[in-house]
């Protein structure tokens, strides 16, 4: 085990693709070639600004989120101005799609200052797809991602939110319920360099420097973006400070005329003070405040904020080719790595319970992924073939062991400790026909399928002691075929309608074998889903507009039966059906005089076969946004309201009780105000000046039970129940120089 740590610790912190990346930068080509065919062959990290293939106007560009005419399925996009404009320097992803329809996020911390879990279309985090440059990234233990150490916002162009359960060619996990698609940033033909500092509340600090090289080459056939953050805050709440560090670079080499490398790397270390719990007690907020978390004055307690903290690293990297091979044929390949390592130990926030010497946990979570994905595309008088693989191996590494807090020392015997490894294929086909000029029909087909195999060691509360084995073995395979088809129809040259079915799969968490003995009697199938659709777009010079109606069949997830098998192995049953139903509809429209008015809103309802609402599912959500745009001003207000939710609590026995916790709506404003200069100041050519409020009204609501005590309900709470608060106001101002 110290070999382990010490290896990963201290050995080389970037796989080998990262290093393939950076020796692909000094790459200088004599092909005759210019850096802007990269935008003609569609390579991959293409930023939107509006809907640049079927812009309307005004409307269309001034659009903080908007869906486009081509789109096949329900759809938002969010471009690069909204990144850089209207959140805080301090955000991650979240931020940027939090906008968009059915999409909320809520952060105990602050804007970029916690893991945050976004809630799509009624589902937490664990529930749908996430991609960055069309390659999908989640943990390995289950469908999920972590916000605060992948991407921050410097990283990200814009998004394309896909609220719907994607094509044949949408590879991923979970995809059933939509797709969150991040993209890099799209890299500028001149040479620029910029260095930004921002100060905000809770002692926030940020400092970064941007550089492009703009095309540069023989032939200003090559480009190359890097950023760098440096960001410390003590956080909303009370010693939950960060540190957080990062680095990406993007580089493009337009090699030929028809054929664009690029290339993509990021490093990212972050540090903090945080327990491995979901938020403070209800009876810790009464007694401190709605900030508390930890506390830093009784180092005897386990909420001593020294015996909790984080040290997690991740890099995200991989090399693409975009190629129009002739004949109609176009080919785009990314080969990619990326790398989570978190090692927490922990302690509790509890303000009565003293430490001992197993009182804390010292903890690792971490996997390395690495892939290929294949993407390949035939145009002809029939329409548009589409075909890919993607194909993704990763190897995983968990443990928790009984530790001493003021020593950590481990216990000889493990909570748990196991590695596991993961295998996913996944080939797909489908044909655009062109049935005229007006219709598109496409069928597709994808094959998913993954292959898992465990090892886990004797422990203290998962598989138990094995009869005296030092470890058990085990291996599942999970496969399916997930059809889809969809119907695009151009009513007008700036209005279209499309219908949609598709289907979708989740494969169980790799929890199910966290169980005695690691004995399953039988292993549980993907749950599956099956989704039927139907939206319009319109857009004009002074308007956008799209809607889209929804109804999707789910399996509800696995939970373990009470009872054991006849061999004494556990068993997994589905916990029921689960309908998701809904109306969503966004649209701009130009005020004149340098205002717009972005209005969306979701109707959905998100129930069990009982007709119990699913934890966590809104009733409703609404965004609306004015904002300016005149000269050097960039201002945007926004209010999201998100609609009354229930959480599950359970009884005294340990029953599931549904809605036993009602969340009240939650109304969010933010604010930011951006003025560019053109004014040389000193050295500086130019720059930026912006200010920024997040929770204008210092809105701190619950927003969500993170535990529920047995018993506990909205009519009965008990002190003892975690709670997760939105953070209080949160206020930057920014300035950035350009060189």
């Amino acid at each position: 085990m110290q070999w382990f740590l010490s290896n990963r610790r201290f050995g080389p912190t970037l796989p080998a693709c990262f290093a393939i990346s950076l020796l692909a930068c000094s790459i200088n080509t004599t092909f005759a070639a210019d850096a802007t065919t990269a935008t003609d062959l569609g390579t991959v990290g293409a930023s939107y600004d509006g809907d640049a293939s079927h812009a309307q106007g005004a409307a269309a560009k001034a659009a903080i989120s908007q869906s486009s005419l081509a789109a096949r399925q329900a759809e938002s996009i969010v471009g690069d101005s909204f990144v850089r404009n209207d959140i805080a320097p301090t955000s991650d992803f979240t931020q940027i799609v939090q906008n968009t329809p059915g999409l909320f996020s809520f952060n105990q911390n602050g804007p970029g200052m916690g893991d945050n879990t976004p809630h799509f279309r009624g589902y937490s985090n664990g529930n749908y797809n996430m991609t960055f440059d069309g390659i999908p990234f989640n943990d390995t233990n289950g469908v999920s991602q972590h916000s605060w150490v992948f991407f921050p916002s410097p990283f990200v162009g814009g998004a394309v939110v896909d609220r719907s359960p994607g094509l044949a060619s949408t590879v991923g996990q979970a995809t059933f319920n939509g797709s969150i698609n991040l993209l890099s940033r799209v890299l500028s033909p001149t040479e620029s360099t910029s260095v930004s500092g921002t100060v905000g509340s809770w002692n926030t600090h940020v400092v970064g420097v941007e550089h492009e090289t703009g095309q540069f080459g023989e032939n200003g056939n090559q480009n190359l973006m890097f950023t760098v953050q440096d960001m410390n805050t003590s956080g909303y709440q009370t010693f939950n400070d960060q540190q957080r560090k990062d680095i990406s670079f993007k580089y493009q080499n337009a090699l030929t005329d028809n054929t664009v490398l690029t290339v993509f790397g990021s490093y990212l270390n972050l540090q903090n003070h945080t327990p491995n719990v979901g938020g403070p007690s209800r009876g810790q907020i009464a007694q401190f405040g709605n900030n508390y978390l930890l506390q830093g004055t009784d180092p005897t307690l386990q909420n001593f904020w020294r015996y909790n903290f984080d040290d997690i690293s991740t890099n995200f990297n991989y090399i693409g080719i975009t190629s129009n091979l002739g004949d109609g044929w176009k080919l785009d390949d990314k080969l990619y790595s990326y790398r989570y390592w978190n090692k927490q130990n922990f302690a509790g926030n509890s303000t009565t319970a003293p430490i001992s010497p197993t009182s804390g946990t010292d903890k690792l979570n971490s996997y390395q992924t690495t892939g290929n994905l294949l993407q390949m595309s035939k145009d002809s008088s029939l329409g548009i073939f589409r075909t890919g693989l993607w194909t993704e191996y990763a190897k995983s590494f968990r443990y928790q062991f009984a530790s001493n807090p003021l020593t950590w020392v481990d216990s000889a015997i493990p909570k748990f400790s196991e590695t596991y490894d993961t295998t996913t294929i996944q080939p797909y086909a489908e044909m655009e026909f062109a049935v005229s000029d007006r219709l598109k029909i496409t069928p597709g087909i994808k094959y998913a399928s993954y292959e898992q195999s465990f090892n886990h060691l004797a422990d203290a509360t998962k598989v138990g002691n094995l009869n005296g084995a030092p470890s058990v073995n085990n291996s599942v395979h999970y496969s399916e075929f997930l059809p889809s088809l969809d119907v695009h129809y151009m009513l007008q040259p700036n209005w279209s309608a499309y219908g949609q079915y598709g289907t979708g799969d989740l494969i169980p968490p790799t929890t199910i074998f966290d169980v005695p003995n690691a004995a399953v009697g039988t292993v549980p199938k993907p749950q599956s889903a099956k989704t039927v659709q139907f939206g319009s777009v319109w857009k004009s010079e002074r308007f956008t507009f799209d809607a889209d109606i929804y109804h999707t069949k789910l399996d509800g997830a696995y939970v373990a039966s009470p009872t054991l098998d006849a061999n004494g192995n556990t068993v997994f049953l589905l916990s029921g059906t689960q309908y998701s139903n809904g109306v969503e509809v966004e649209g701009n429209v130009v005020l004149g005089g340098g205002f717009s008015l972005y209005a969306n809103g979701t109707v959905s309802s998100v129930k069990d076969n009982q007709g119990n609402w699913i934890s966590g599912a809104p009733s409703d959500t609404e965004v609306l946004g004015l904002t300016y745009l005149q000269g050097p001003w960039n201002v945007g207000a926004f209010a999201q309201r998100v609609g009354k939710s229930y959480n599950d609590g359970t009884d005294l026995s340990g029953n599931i009780v549904h809605q036993a916790f009602t969340i009240d709506p939650i109304t969010m404003v933010n604010l930011f105000a951006t003025y560019k200069f053109d004014k040389s100041i000193g050295f500086a050519k130019g720059g930026t000046l912006q200010f920024g409020v997040n929770n204008l009204f210092n809105q701190e609501r619950i927003s969500a039970i993170a535990s529920a005590t047995p018993g506990s309900s909205s009519a009965n709470p008990n002190a003892a129940d975690q709670l997760i608060l939105t953070s209080g106001r949160f206020v930057s101002t920014t300035l950035t120089l350009n060189f």
